[in-house]
C-alpha cells in the first residue's frame, strides 16, 4: 500500500498533467488571438515593458520545448509559439519572457533554483544508477542512503520551481492584458494554457517527495 500511494498514485498524476496540459494546448493553439502578434512579437514586448532589450529571442525545435535561459539570457520558442498568434502561443511566450523578468529583478527562489541547478544535475546523473541498483541487486542501506540523497535534492529543487513557475504565469496574463496584445476576454484560454502546465510541475514535485518518502520508510 506504501508503494502504490507514494509511487503508483504520484505516477499516475504525472501521467494525467501531461495529458492535461498537451490538451489545453492543442485546443488553444487553434484559437487565433484577435491582435494576431506573434509568440516571438509578445515575448519582446513583455520583456521591453520591462526594460529588458538584451535578451534573444530563438526558435527551437520540438513542441512545448520553450524555456528561458538565464545563463546565455536566451528566450527560446518552439516553432508554434515562436510564429504564431494563437492564445496558447501568446501564453507560453510571456510565460517564458516573465522568467526573464525575473532575471532582471533577481527574484529570489529563480535565484534559488539558478544554484541548485549544478547539483541537481549530478543528482539526475547518479538517479539511474540507484534504481538499477536497487532493482537488479536489491535496495540495501547503501543504495538506500544514496537513493534518499538524490530524491531530497531532487525535492528541494522541484520545490522551489513551483513559485518559480507559478509567478512567471501570473507576470504573464497580467502584462499580456496590460500591453494590450490580448482582450481580457481572450484570458480565458491563455489561463488554461498556462494552468495545465502549472500542474506537471506540481506532478513532478509530488513524484520526488513520493520517492523520498518510500524510500525514508524502506531505511527504517
Amino acid at each position: 500500500m506504501t508503494f502504490i500511494f507514494l509511487i503508483i498514485v504520484p505516477i499516475l498524476v504525472g501521467l494525467w498533467a501531461q495529458m492535461k496540459v498537451k490538451s489545453a494546448y492543442n485546443q488553444y493553439v487553434q484559437v487565433p488571438s484577435r491582435g494576431r502578434i506573434t509568440g516571438r512579437e509578445a515575448a519582446a514586448a513583455v520583456m521591453e515593458s520591462a526594460g529588458i532589450y538584451d535578451v534573444e529571442i530563438v526558435q527551437c525545435h520540438g513542441t512545448l520545448t520553450d524555456h528561458y535561459d538565464p545563463t546565455h539570457k536566451r528566450l527560446a520558442l518552439s516553432q508554434d509559439n515562436y510564429q504564431g498568434t494563437s492564445l496558447a502561443a501568446l501564453g507560453v511566450a510571456a510565460h517564458e519572457a516573465g522568467h526573464a523578468i525575473q532575471h532582471k529583478q533577481e527574484y529570489a527562489p529563480l535565484k534559488t533554483r539558478m544554484a541548485l541547478v549544478p547539483i541537481t544535475g549530478f543528482a539526475s546523473q547518479l538517479l539511474p544508477i540507484v534504481m538499477f541498483g536497487g532493482f537488479f541487486m536489491g535496495f540495501g542501506p547503501i543504495t538506500i542512503n544514496i537513493g534518499i540523497a538524490v530524491y531530497l535534492v531532487l525535492t528541494v529543487f522541484q520545490l522551489v520551481t513551483l513559485p518559480v513557475e507559478f509567478d512567471a504565469s501570473t507576470r504573464a496574463k497580467k502584462q499580456l492584458v496590460g500591453l494590450g496584445i490580448i482582450d481580457r476576454d481572450e484570458l480565458d484560454g491563455v489561463t488554461k494554457t498556462l494552468d495545465a502546465a502549472a500542474y506537471t510541475y506540481v506532478a513532478a514535485f509530488v513524484s520526488s517527495l513520493g520517492w523520498l518518502l518510500y524510500l525514508l520508510a524502506a531505511r527504517r
